[in-house]
């Protein structure tokens, strides 16, 4: 059960969001009519109002949650017109919340008169306990009407907020065929590139190197034939590696017998870029979140390297409420693009595990990848 000071709180704190809702909705309003009569901006304000309409909601849970007991509201995941509904309908527990607290205010005002009153000595003692009685009774009154208020309020938030079983299942179907989808696209199109850079990279030298041991072979010079054996054995060594790199993008092998953080030192070692890692995970996780962890900061730095001229890397891991967060960030030019091939696909294979890969990347930087994954 919610402590009353703190559902007091929850409904005051209820009637400035209430406020604040109000001057949304008359904004949105003025919005929308002015825009009625253009199509383009008709429809990009009918986007914009939900969105924003949810972004005001989602501080409302947070008041519910944390003062008014309904934590089990489930969260926000796309923007919907019903935001829009629940902030024009909160506007009733807000306008009864703020004649509830008025009255209190008044009462507060009527007892300071009566204290004053009895100190001068101008009421007896009769009208003094009269006045006692009927002011406890108000104030019983007016805090039961604060705490009816609050129900009100979460029982508003529950009716157009929480979603039944069968919808809230419909949603997670079309959440896993959508992510399943979006998985299947990126295996493919890292298959693609995997395939190029065997085609274009490692088969090329193999070539080439076939064709430096075909003129050592012909070769009648032994010091010729010296100097080829030691430009293939160099192209070889070269060819290797780039064969172990291809193989670290299809699975990295080190997170058989190391965890994330040891891997990802390995990673720093080799990158252009100086790199600084702080990985406190007090239990390992899953090898699928450890996997998807440690592509998401490869592409993080090969970006950092080839494209944003960063000096500084910085990648921190740790767990929060449940939840493994990763974040990379570097120093340099910014501008990178979620939508690109590498951080797509790398977003589709967080959100495959149920998590959430945010970019952000402003003009001149800094960019921060950040990846929220359950930690199962």
């Amino acid at each position: 059960m919610t402590h009353p000071a703190r559902v007091g709180v929850g409904v005051a704190a209820g009637v400035l969001t209430a406020a604040g809702g109000l001057a949304f909705l008359l904004a949105a309003a003025v919005a929308g009519a002015a825009s009625a009569l253009v199509a383009p901006a008709r429809r990009r304000i009918g986007a914009l109002i939900p969105r924003y309409a949810t972004t005001l909601v989602r501080l409302e849970r947070r008041r519910l949650g944390e003062l008014l007991g309904a934590s089990e509201l489930p969260p926000v995941r796309t923007a919907g017109w019903r935001d829009v509904a629940y902030l024009a309908a909160r506007l009733l527990p807000g306008a009864l919340g703020a004649l509830a607290f008025g009255l209190l205010g008044i009462g507060a005002v009527l007892a300071w008169i009566l204290v004053s009153a009895t100190v001068r000595g101008d009421l007896s003692l009769a009208e003094i306990l009269l006045q006692v009685v009927i002011g406890a009774v108000l104030l019983l009154l007016n805090v039961q009407a604060i705490a009816s208020v609050g129900a009100l309020d979460v029982r508003i938030a529950r009716r157009l907020l929480d979603r039944d079983a069968r919808a809230a299942l419909e949603d997670r179907v079309r959440e896993l065929a959508s992510t399943r989808a979006g998985v299947i696209a990126a295996v493919d199109a890292e298959r693609r590139r995997i395939e190029r850079d065997l085609h274009d990279g490692l088969q090329q030298r193999l070539v080439a190197l076939g064709m430096l041991l075909g003129r050592a072979r012909r070769s009648r010079d032994a010091e010729r034939t010296y100097a080829l054996v030691t430009q293939a054995h160099e192209d070889l060594q070269r060819a290797v590696e780039e064969l172990r790199e291809v193989a670290w993008r299809v699975y990295p092998s080190a997170l058989e017998e190391s965890d994330l953080g040891e891997v990802l030192g390995m990673v720093a070692q080799r990158s252009t870029v100086p790199v600084r890692i702080r990985c406190d995970l007090p239990v390992r996780p899953d090898r699928q979140i450890e996997t998807v962890l440690y592509f998401v900061a490869c592409e993080a730095l090969t970006n950092a390297a080839k494209h944003a001229a960063a000096t500084l890397v910085t990648i921190d891991i740790g767990v929060r409420e449940g939840t493994v967060r990763m974040r990379v960030r570097d120093d340099g030019a910014g501008g990178a693009d979620p939508s690109g091939p590498g951080l797509s696909g790398l977003a589709r294979r967080v959100a495959a595990l149920d998590g959430r890969l945010r970019v952000e990347s402003p003009a001149g930087g800094p960019t921060t990848v950040l990846t929220e994954l359950p930690c199962g």
